[in-house]
């Protein structure tokens, strides 16, 4: 699909989901804000079913799907958290799923899909993970489920503004975490719909910049090279559908680096006990690059978007260890 979502669709997909997914909460930590200088709440995704928000677009994706769709099944791809979501989200309406993952994606990822129900192919880099998946697609009959640039993704993703928007008054900002633009997207939308006063701001690291290099360019571009540790923001591209509410509806897309990504979740992890992986980092992040500041003396609210990492992976870093 290539329209962008309505507000009734953003809606639709929150009903839908009640009683099926979790209510992550919105908290607010004093460390944080005495560092910041500003009132900041998180909201909690690394909370929410299968450790990350992408649950909300798949099971929204798949609840739009007719019959003989269902029973076809799904393929996608993922760096990982996307592949949980979908595989966990068909494991509910019984819909056979395969996920095309690059050969260098995360192993714990890779096995918390399978332990879903979904069959798992690992696939070359980033790019050509994307192709075989369109491919197979193609070949089988299968509905190709976009991990980000998709009308019912983006609509799903955008359930945790409307969740943000009922639970606190008075925000100013809100910081997202960017990888393909699915859920700054969804958040941009509810923001446009329902508080167009809040500013909004995404986050991506400088070695997968998509949505950055695109709105220099003028368009949605795809990178030659992708190099970061927030393998959850590595998408090797920007969604033409993504790129479009993004550049209308984003106040200004900030870059971080992996040195600051690593200090953000070296301070959720000792400050807030909260284990984040680095992809939920990023709006922290940003927030401590001193970026974004609070001029109106409301809230800021910062999204963790995922938790999905495992003890391996948390020795590689040396703030962490």
């Amino acid at each position: 699909m290539s329209s962008k979502p309505t507000l009734k669709d953003l809606q639709l997909a929150h009903k839908k989901m009640v009683g099926r997914i979790h209510h992550t909460p919105l908290l607010l930590n004093q460390s944080l804000n005495e560092r910041s200088e500003q009132s900041i709440f998180l909201k909690c995704e690394h909370f929410q079913k299968t450790g990350s928000f992408k649950v909300r677009g798949a099971l929204n994706a798949i609840m739009n799907l007719d019959e003989a769709s269902r029973e076809k099944g799904v393929v996608t791809v993922s760096a990982g958290n996307h592949a949980q979501a979908l595989a966990w989200a068909s494991q509910q309406l019984k819909i056979p799923t395969t996920v095309v993952m690059n050969a260098k994606a995360s192993m714990t990822k890779a096995r918390a899909t399978e332990s879903y129900g979904g069959k798992v192919i690992l696939h070359g880099t980033p790019s050509e993970a994307f192709q075989l998946a369109i491919e197979i697609a193609e070949e089988k009959g299968m509905t190709f489920v976009h991990p980000f640039d998709d009308t019912h993704v983006i609509a799903g993703q955008g359930t945790v503004g409307l969740a943000i928007f009922n639970d606190l008054e008075n925000i100013e900002n809100l910081i997202v975490p960017i990888g393909g633009g699915g859920l700054i997207s969804g958040m941009a939308l509810v923001k446009h719909y329902l508080r167009p006063e809040v500013k909004i701001y995404g986050v991506e690291p400088e070695g997968a910049a998509a949505m950055h290099a695109s709105l220099a360019k003028g368009y949605a571009v795809q990178l030659d090279s992708i190099s970061t540790i927030a393998d959850g923001l590595a998408a090797p591209m920007a969604g033409n559908l993504t790129f479009q509410i993004t550049r209308e509806y984003v106040d200004q897309i900030i870059v971080v680096s992996d040195s600051q990504i690593t200090e953000a979740m070296s301070f959720l992890l000792s400050r807030t006990k909260f284990l984040v992986e680095p992809a939920g980092c990023a709006a922290i992040a940003a927030l401590f690059s001193g970026k974004i500041e609070c001029t109106n003396g409301g809230h800021t609210v910062a999204i963790l978007s995922g938790g999905n990492i495992s003890l391996e992976d948390l020795a590689n870093y040396p703030l962490i260890a």
